[in-house]
């Protein structure tokens, strides 16, 4: 199952995981012009064939290979079944009367049940080539492209015009991403950090998508919640369609700085204490009951108020007279002695520090 089409990083994850099923390595890696593997200029297939394929082949031990530019039917034997592959997909979506899929490992497992059908025939001579094959290295190709990324202050980095959400504490920090087809993980140095759903979109100007992870931002906006109204991904900070139709609804009703405050205390009521089902639902109940305040809610799910800023701390000012002793030759009594010197360091606060003790000879 690709994402964003026959990229590189698709071609080598797709690959390693069909030499790994097979549990062993063919001689030759057969494949038409995708422009993952070769640049498809005229002349020597070895002069054409792009660095990251002829070190994925070498990895392996394969000897690539590919079908002449205009002759398509030289691949046929791998083009017929695949055509097959499509029919019997198009018959189990129509059998199953919807192609919409709440997860991608869902249609993962519908791809696998076509294709273990279709396999079944030919196992006696699949376990006729298992004989034949070379042994699998030590370790995987990369599988990933590594790119580097600044967090910006709004916690979200950006990957191939794509708008990622990352935990606050990154914030102004260089992370390295792994890119990967169908993902992206995040590295601070050598430390994993967090593993995001890879996003595609289509665009020329500005971000192409959005994918923004609620838990990411919502201990900030929390502290400014009125950020919510001038969001720019604001529609993606909602976790679905009744979530964002009772928002319009809040904003209908007027005072959209209050709507603000209260949908924001409510996602982060929905995201650290409760779930989102239950959220929503006290809230289109008290609102069909006109009892729904802020207070309510907090109240309703035991949350204390936002914290409010700590006060400045009151540091008392000591005197300067009080370095005097320090001069070198200074006298000790410049800053008072006894009785007097004490009162006058107790009204300053200063707390005095004993000297390094002079290094003795020998």
């Amino acid at each position: 199952m690709i994402h964003g089409g026959e990229s590189f990083v698709a071609l080598s994850e797709g690959l390693q995981n069909a030499l790994a099923a097979c549990g062993g390595v063919t001689r030759e890696l057969r494949t038409d012009r995708l422009s993952a593997a070769s640049r498809n200029r005229d002349g020597s297939y070895a002069l054409d064939i792009t660095p990251r394929y002829q070190a994925l082949c070498a990895h392996y031990g394969l000897t690539p290979s590919r079908n002449n530019r205009g002759v398509a039917h030289e691949n046929g034997i791998v083009e017929a079944p695949h055509g097959h592959v499509k029919r019997r997909l198009e018959q189990k979506l129509l059998l199953r009367g919807s192609c919409d899929f709440d997860e991608p490992a869902e249609y993962g497992e519908l791809l696998a049940e076509v294709f273990s059908a279709l396999n079944a025939p030919r196992q006696r001579r699949y376990e006729q080539e298992l004989e034949h094959l070379m042994g699998l290295p030590a370790f995987r190709f990369a599988d990933y492209e590594l790119l580097t990324a600044r967090v910006r202050s709004t916690s979200t980095i950006e990957v191939r015009q794509v708008i990622y959400s990352v935990p606050p504490t990154l914030i102004g920090r260089q992370v390295t991403v792994r890119l990967h087809h169908d993902r992206l993980i995040v590295y601070l140095g050598s430390d994993w950090v967090c593993q995001l759903p890879r996003a595609y979109g289509t665009g020329s100007h500005g971000p192409r998508a959005w994918c923004i992870d609620l838990e990411h931002l919502i201990d900030g906006l929390r502290a400014k919640p009125r950020a919510l109204l001038h969001c720019r991904y604001q529609r993606h900070l909602f976790p679905d369609q009744h979530w964002w139709n009772f928002w319009q609804r809040l904003l209908a009703s007027g005072d959209r700085d209050a709507a603000a405050r209260l949908m924001v205390e409510a996602l982060y009521v929905a995201v650290r204490v409760a779930s989102f089902a239950l959220v929503l639902a006290f809230l289109q109940q008290a609102q069909q009951r006109q009892t729904l305040t802020l207070s309510h809610l907090q109240q309703r799910f035991r949350v204390p108020p936002r914290r409010t800023a700590l006060p400045d701390p009151v540091i008392p000012q000591h005197l300067l007279a009080s370095y005097d002793h320090l001069l070198p030759g200074a006298p000790l009594s410049s800053c008072g002695s006894g009785a007097a010197a004490a009162a006058q360091t107790a009204q300053a606060g200063a707390v005095p520090q004993p000297l390094a003790a002079a290094r003795s000879a020998g």
